[in-house]
């Protein structure tokens, strides 16, 4: 193919090349306020029920609890790992109820859509290692607002547009 010239572009001898393929899409990071009320929101929907069944269910009571506290949190761990799976590889944006509160969505840095069930996995096995190392205080030092879990999976935490949301919201 010739060298194209910018007098023959500007003339419209020659069209510009334009790239269709490359997406131009500006994603903001979820802000680490938004992130933290998506915490506490999924702690009371879905951490405080795991708990409750275990205190009193598993062990009958808090004493206990406190006796076995190692098996205890594996016994509130896993559980609460699986539902948050069922919770983004089922939901249509990769959403938990807290980010669902707080219009926040999981995507995978290189698709820019909804990770994989396997990337989900990843990502939520990697969160109990970061919860453990305090790697999820890296979104107080990180522009991105990424935590270890995120930046292991190649994922992140995305803020979805007002205007999408609203809609969806008052079509239903």
């Amino acid at each position: 193919m010739a060298k194209q010239r910018f007098r023959d572009i500007k003339q419209g001898r020659i069209k510009k090349e334009q790239n269709k393929n490359k997406k131009v899409q500006t994603i903001s990071n979820a802000a680490i306020a938004e992130r933290i009320k998506a915490f506490i929101t999924d702690s009371f929907l879905l951490t405080m029920p795991i708990m409750y069944i275990v205190f009193y269910a598993v062990f009958s009571g808090r004493e206990g609890f406190a006796e076995h506290k190692m098996l205890g949190w594996i016994y509130i761990l896993i559980p609460l790992v699986v539902v948050q799976i069922i919770f983004l590889s089922r939901s249509k944006l990769g959403q938990t109820p807290g980010m669902k509160a707080y219009d926040l969505a999981l995507i995978s840095i290189k698709t820019q859509k909804k990770p994989s069930f396997a990337v989900i996995v990843l990502r939520q096995l990697l969160s109990i290692f970061s919860l453990i190392t305090f790697g999820w205080m890296s979104m107080f030092f990180l522009k991105s607002h990424r935590t270890l879990h995120d930046i292991l999976s190649s994922t992140a935490l995305i803020r979805l547009p007002r205007e999408s949301t609203k809609a969806s919201k008052h079509s239903k």
